[in-house]
């Protein structure tokens, strides 16, 4: 029996991309994770989680998968979207082995039975694994924590790659960050830098429309 832990990062944001990190292990490899400290990225400093992370990667196999601004714009729900990409992460993880995979997600969805259903039915092995979706897995289990942790420094180093790029301060990424939502106003038309805005976001929607009404509060 393998266990695979999968999870995401920068699924709230209104700009840069969104990422889910896969990590496959022996189960008894969780012990290795938690005298490591793997816990729910949220829970660690940026140090911390550097740290951790430069253990995991060299030490676990693990795939880590994308989704840009424009293919969140593009997709009819996140949800699947997320469900798509978590089944792409199980697909290739899995395509070499035979033994069953206990695969651990952390549910981003409300309804559970649904979304399980939706990741299901993209696998490539289906009988070969079982699925253990959960909300709050990044807290309960290690393998999900250290999925957890590779997730979010990949999305921090993407948006320190695009922040190089632009040379261009756009703060979090967060719709409630100021710095954000003042690059969002600025930049919205700027075809420069419409590749790292998710204009299908309401807080990016109603930021363009505060625009072309002065009147209305912005901040």
């Amino acid at each position: 029996m393998k266990l695979l832990g999968i999870d995401d990062a920068g699924r709230g944001p209104v700009l840069g991309p969104m990422v889910l990190a896969g990590i496959i292990a022996n189960p008894q490899d969780e012990t290795i994770l938690k005298s490591w400290n793997a816990k729910d990225s949220k829970l660690l400093s940026p140090l911390q989680r550097k740290t951790i992370a430069d253990k995991i990667r060299p030490q676990f196999i693990h795939y880590i998968v994308t989704s840009s601004p424009k293919q969140i714009d593009e997709s009819s729900n996140l949800n699947y979207l997320e469900a798509i990409k978590t089944a792409q992460i199980i697909n290739h993880l899995t395509k070499d082995i035979q033994e069953k995979t206990t695969a651990i997600i952390d549910c981003p969805s409300v309804n559970i039975e649904s979304w399980t259903r939706d990741v299901q039915k993209l696998l490539e092995k289906p009988e070969n694994i079982i699925l253990q979706c959960e909300h709050k897995a990044d807290a309960n289990h290690p393998i999900v924590s250290a999925a957890s942790i590779l997730a979010k420094e990949k999305r921090e180093e993407e948006m320190g790659k695009l922040r190089q790029t632009f040379k261009i301060d756009f703060g979090s990424g967060y719709p409630a960050d100021p710095k954000t939502k003042k690059f969002i106003l600025e930049n919205f038309n700027n075809k420069e830098y419409s590749s790292i805005i998710r204009f299908s976001w309401s807080t990016v929607k109603k930021l363009i429309q505060a625009k072309t009404s002065p009147q209305k509060k912005l901040f």
